[in-house]
């Protein structure tokens, strides 16, 4: 797996962590410090995104879920836990649909469903359209903003900065279109595994009936609301998102 990064740090059961779109490995900073002392900590960065910019990006969510499952084969790992996060959060519930039984604990964090994201600050076509008119640089300093609720000001804006520093227009591209042609609900009342789901009030990407929809079709799921906090409240309250998170795979 030529240009790829998958950070592997900690001991323990293994919890994998699958970023959003413009992610990169180290969005998950927090939770690494905050976990690495009680799991393994898997943490790939998608081909094309954050570390893995040199590599060439997937055109699909099937596609980037079974990069996921085939880093894990690689580090002979068939058992795991599994989070996901916005985009990452459509990859873990197409990993669930295809090797659900390798999933112990599941996390749906700040993600739904449908991949055009009904409710969304922006459709994707008009990102897709932003995109193409304005280039790369002006959307990922346009669209990482709208996650925080004090946008650039957040104290750890810069690690949404860092990952999009290399990026290519086709990787985001390619990500938005894999996005849009994505579909998960159908498949909802299939996941059998214990799953939180979780969801900052303030988010603007995906509003309360997507993560509704959610808890409302996995039969066996909770759905934690963190108030006052933003699409990534895992950057914007660390603390409190971990101890969720903690609770939720003790």
């Amino acid at each position: 797996m030529q240009d790829i990064y998958i950070d592997d740090i900690g001991d323990g059961f293994p919890l994998v962590l699958v970023h959003g779109f413009l992610g990169s490995s180290e969005m998950w900073k927090f939770q690494k410090d905050y976990f690495k002392s009680q799991y393994r900590i898997i943490a790939p960065a998608l081909p094309g995104f954050g570390e893995s910019y040199n590599a060439i990006s997937l055109k699909d969510i099937n596609s980037m879920a079974r990069f996921v499952l085939d880093c894990l084969e690689q580090k002979k790992i068939d058992k795991f836990n599994l989070m996901g996060h916005s985009m990452g959060g459509m990859i873990v519930q197409e990993i669930a649909k295809i090797s659900g039984e390798k999933i112990n604990k599941l996390i749906c964090f700040a993600t739904g469903s449908i991949g055009d994201i009904p409710g969304r600050f922006e459709t994707m076509d008009e990102s897709i359209k932003r995109l193409n008119a304005e280039g790369i640089k002006k959307s990922v300093e346009r669209i990482p903003q709208v996650w925080f609720v004090k946008g650039k000001a957040d104290k750890n804006y810069f690690i949404c900065e860092n990952a999009v520093k290399n990026i290519k227009q086709e990787t985001a591209e390619n990500a938005l279109v894999a996005m849009k042609n994505w579909r998960g609900l159908e498949n909802l009342k299939n996941i059998k595994n214990e799953t939180l789901i979780i969801w900052g009030d303030k988010d603007k990407s995906y509003n309360f009936e997507q993560v509704k929809t959610l808890e409302q079709n996995i039969p066996n799921s909770k759905l934690e609301v963190i108030e006052g906090f933003c699409h990534n409240v895992h950057l914007e309250a660390p603390q409190i998102f971990n101890e969720k998170l903690d609770s939720f795979l003790r």
